[in-house]
């Protein structure tokens, strides 16, 4: 299958740092299909040549084990292609369209690696040139708008170019084989499904934490914030896949239909809500990792006086037959105490313990980063002293053990499922919308009321009525159990 991979926003940052470095693992482990071209195309004025110079000097930058050696970059450079292009000129498109139909490949991947605000004229512009036929798809990176307006904006035009199986809205939290593997656990194994549900469950976690801060992207992320740019989706999207009932099968509607009656059947939040249940933080000055770190109004190009928001923590319900009830807790943040992203499913007590010596409840372990993989925490007895005494033990499945072979990457798996037309793990547009309409009220809250944020020193786990939050139910996050 012959293919055309265009990159707007080519010389950005998220085309050189993550999605060059996951197409070349790719061709290095021979997925790529051949007969394929990959064109970027920006503002500036260079050659081919140049360009591949840059992405060679840009792979310097990536980790060791994933720069490619001279003579494998040379043949994967063979694919790169430049076009300077002004994504306002009419007269730009049409060159491009000429650029492809001299070789008609079977497929056209449109990658929109640009600033979501630029969608809907590069979309506009891509169906007055005729660059939207059957064979065309185009992938819209996130965060896709910055409120449920401006996000069904962006997809109103989308969907007056491309129909929405050519509509690839990535989230490459899907992409990660550890997300993969949970649709596994829950609908290729029969252990858990009988206590996957209220009656088994007390209440369940996602964090997804980091321990860097906003760099270099202050202005950037000072627009944004926590709540859109994590929580929205990201941790909605595996709120999702946690809590949706069993696909009829694998089709990616059937998948994005539950995932919807999820978002939908979540607890809609209100002023008083909002404010008993939902936390937002901002870091100061701290140490991580042994390392002095600024405060986030002292990080480069961040407004002075800053209320954006680098840490949330928020305490939700899925109002269905399944989960009644039991609480759902997310949190995610810049700064944090370490780089963890994980799904905790922590069970109920036994209702009636027999043994004298204190019982820990059983918790399930979905680890997401930086390692990939579970652990099942149980009691077992020692086997040594008397025998009623328990101790807590662990079962643990490192998916980078178990499968010894380099896995897949995120963003590389996305791409060559865009490439092959798989649309099981990107979003559809009703998803995105819901998620949105979800938060909204949040938004809404917070501009209306600058007060009620709160500080956290770097380097720790957030501020400490993150851990009020959660204590109100009876329960703990994972590292204070």
């Amino acid at each position: 299958m012959s293919f055309d991979l265009v990159f707007f926003g080519g010389t950005g940052d998220l085309t050189w740092r993550k999605l060059m470095p996951a197409l070349f693992q790719a061709f290095r482990h021979g997925k790529l299909p051949e007969g394929g071209r990959i064109l970027a195309v920006a503002r500036d004025d260079r050659s081919d040549e140049a360009y591949r110079e840059f992405i060679h000097d840009r792979f310097a930058e990536v980790e060791s084990s994933k720069r490619p050696s001279d003579e494998e970059f040379a043949r994967f450079a063979a694919l790169l292609h430049y076009r300077r292009m002004d994504l306002s000129h009419p007269e730009d498109y049409a060159g491009l369209k000429e650029w492809l139909d001299t070789r008609g490949a079977d497929t056209v991947v449109l990658y929109l690696a640009t600033s979501p605000y630029l969608f809907p004229v590069i979309c506009e512009q891509l169906g007055a040139a005729g660059l939207n036929g059957p064979q065309v798809r185009v992938v819209l990176e996130k965060p896709l708008g910055h409120d449920l307006a401006s996000a069904r904006e962006i997809n109103r035009v989308v969907r007056s170019v491309f129909s929405e199986r050519q509509a690839f809205r990535i989230d490459h939290y899907l992409g990660k084989p550890s997300v993969q593997n949970l649709m596994a656990l829950r609908f290729a194994n029969a252990l858990f499904e009988p206590l996957w549900r209220r009656e088994s469950i007390a209440n369940i976690q996602i964090t997804l934490a980091e321990s860097i801060g906003v760099g270099t992207r202050g202005d950037f992320y000072d627009k944004t914030g926590a709540l859109r740019d994590m929580v929205q989706n990201h941790a909605l999207q595996l709120l999702t896949m946690i809590a949706m009932e069993p696909p009829s099968t694998n089709d990616a509607d059937a998948i994005r239909d539950e995932k919807l009656k999820v978002l939908k059947s979540l607890k809609p939040f209100t002023p008083e809500s909002v404010a008993r249940d939902v936390l937002r933080g901002q870091y100061k000055a701290g140490s991580v990792g042994g390392q002095a770190v600024p405060g986030y109004l002292d990080e480069v190009k961040v407004p002075p006086g800053s209320s954006c928001e680098t840490f949330v923590a928020l305490r939700t319900e899925v109002q269905n037959w399944r989960w009644a009830g039991v609480p759902f807790y997310l949190r995610t943040g810049k700064r944090l105490a370490a780089r963890d992203a994980q799904i905790v499913i922590n069970f109920r007590e036994v209702p009636h313990p027999i043994f004298p010596t204190a019982s820990l409840p059983n918790k399930l372990v979905i680890k997401l980063q930086p390692e990939d993989g579970l652990e099942l925490h149980l009691m077992a007895a020692k086997g040594s002293g008397p025998s009623d005494q328990l101790s807590p033990v662990q079962l643990d499945l490192d998916f980078d053990r178990a499968f010894p072979s380099e896995r897949v990457g995120a963003y590389e798996r996305l791409l060559l499922d865009a490439i092959a037309g798989r649309l099981n793990l990107f979003v559809r547009s009703d998803e995105q919308e819901q998620a949105w309409r979800w938060v909204e009220p949040i938004l809404d809250a917070w501009s209306r009321d600058a007060t009620g944020l709160r500080t956290y020193a770097a380097g720790s786990w957030g501020p400490a009525a993150a851990s009020a939050l959660v204590a109100r139910d009876g329960f703990a996050w994972a590292e204070e159990q």
